[in-house]
């Protein structure tokens, strides 16, 4: 019996271990299970975030390459540019050149003679600035040749004459033998001039055949021939420079311009062209003093390219003046003249005179422009006098404070010097601190405002 309970108490306990080691081993296997998918998932991350370091790795590296690359094909296009701009540059620059070089030898054909509207069409197809134009003219003339401002709707010499000859502006030869070589009235001069005017009349004028025969002559290098055919025309150049009188240059000047313009004309005259040598060098003489007056008459130099451009400005503004009856618009004279508006504006600003501050002004001519003209500088004198008494009160009013209340307030707001000073700098002033200059500030100005004080200044205000 009691060997059966024995055997019970043990099957009971094998049975128990069993139960637990089954038990423990499932515990087991269920951690190992766990632990395994933690590795696993440890893993997994691991990799991935492996992976995301590596893309971003690969997208840094790639992106400094891709901005490297934009930045030197942007630098490429940069330079692609400039060099197509810097050949079109040197093509419109070697175009131009060659213009000129063909310009040259137009002139050479013409005996050094050019007309503005020959170099206008030269270059009609390039945008030329008038500064470039003047450039051009100032070359040509450096290589001799001379530019005639001549009208655009006057295209040959034959035109240019035939309205000389038109306008009655060429003596005849009666004209000529009989030209006044007396001095114009309110003209000042000297007596050798008057002795120059005096031995011109006495050289005997030339017939057509004589002009002609000088020229043959003057073809086959006869100074003497050359020298005669100007001497014998030194009266038309007094004649012409008495029309110009009063537009800024000396008669004497005038003549001398005059003069240079005839020599010009002996040396261009072409007598197989049938006209006469006074009618040609009318023409001559005429450029050489519109040139001259262009050139030194006026304050402002302005190219002589637009002498021409100016006088046509003036006579549409007379003609629509006359018209009209009143001073005419812009956009009116622009319509007539076939321009911009702009270019019109343009055109009236250079053709504007200045007027000098020495001008005498009223009958007795006692007085002088610039006596009339406020300098803007120079304080009115109403003003200064009211600036003067402000003054005067003030350091009486500031002469009721304490001497260190003064110094201060005349710091602060700069009333000595005209520069307000800071509280630190006033402050380093007196070897005390801001907050103290303060105090000492607002019990003087807190004084000021004192009726007895204040109503000496209360005026001034308005």
């Amino acid at each position: 019996m009691a060997t059966e309970k024995k055997q019970a108490e043990l099957q009971e306990t094998v049975v128990s271990e069993t139960k637990e080691k089954k038990q423990t081993k499932t515990a087991k296997k269920a951690s190992t299970t766990k632990k395994t998918s933690a590795s696993k998932a440890e893993t997994k991350a691991e990799s991935e975030k492996a992976a995301k370091t590596t893309t971003k790795k690969q997208s840094a590296a790639k992106e400094p390459a891709e901005k490297k690359q934009t930045k030197k094909a942007s630098a490429a296009t940069t330079k692609k540019a400039s060099a197509k701009e810097a050949k079109a540059t040197e093509d419109e620059t070697k175009k131009f050149m060659e213009r000129m070089r063909a310009l040259l030898d137009l002139a050479k054909s013409k005996k050094n003679v050019l007309e503005i509207a020959e170099i206008n069409n030269f270059f009609k197809d390039i945008d030329l600035t008038e500064e470039r134009i003047e450039k051009i003219i100032e070359f040509l003339e450096q290589k001799n040749v001379d530019v005639l401002q001549i009208s655009e709707d006057k295209d040959t010499d034959d035109d240019m004459i035939l309205e000389l000859e038109n306008n009655g502006e060429v003596p005849d030869d009666d004209e000529i033998e009989n030209i006044d070589l007396s001095v114009p009235d309110g003209i000042s001069i000297e007596d050798p001039v008057r002795m120059y005017l005096k031995e011109i009349g006495k050289v005997p004028l030339l017939t057509a055949d004589e002009e002609v025969e000088l020229a043959k002559r003057m073809e086959e290098g006869d100074v003497e021939a050359k020298k005669k055919l100007a001497e014998a025309n030194l009266r038309l150049v007094v004649s012409i420079a008495k029309r110009y009188v009063g537009r800024g240059m000396l008669f004497l000047d005038l003549i001398q311009e005059g003069n240079l313009g005839l020599i010009k004309a002996v040396e261009k005259f072409d007598y197989k062209k049938g006209y006469k040598f006074s009618t040609y060098a009318t023409w001559w003489i005429r450029q050489a003093i519109t040139r001259a007056i262009a050139d030194q008459a006026r304050t402002i130099r302005i190219p002589v390219h637009m002498v021409e451009t100016i006088n046509k400005f003036v006579r549409v503004q007379r003609q629509l003046l006359q018209e009209l009856g009143r001073e005419p618009y812009p956009e009116e004279i622009a319509e007539q003249m076939g321009m911009p508006v702009e270019r019109v504006r343009e055109i009236q600003k250079i053709s504007l005179e200045p007027v000098s501050l020495e001008t005498p002004i009223g009958e007795e001519e006692d007085s002088h422009l610039g006596d009339f003209i406020q300098d803007d500088n120079v304080p009115v004198p109403a003003e200064a006098a009211a600036f003067t008494l402000l003054r005067e009160q003030l350091d009486e009013v500031l002469g009721t404070l304490t001497d260190r209340e003064q110094k201060v307030l005349k710091l602060r707001f700069g009333l000595e010097d005209g520069r307000a000073r800071t509280l630190e700098e006033v402050g380093k002033e007196f070897k005390v601190t801001r907050e103290r200059i303060r105090q000492i500030e607002a019990k003087a100005l807190r004084k000021l405002r004192h009726p007895s004080r204040s109503r000496k200044l209360k005026d001034y205000l308005e």
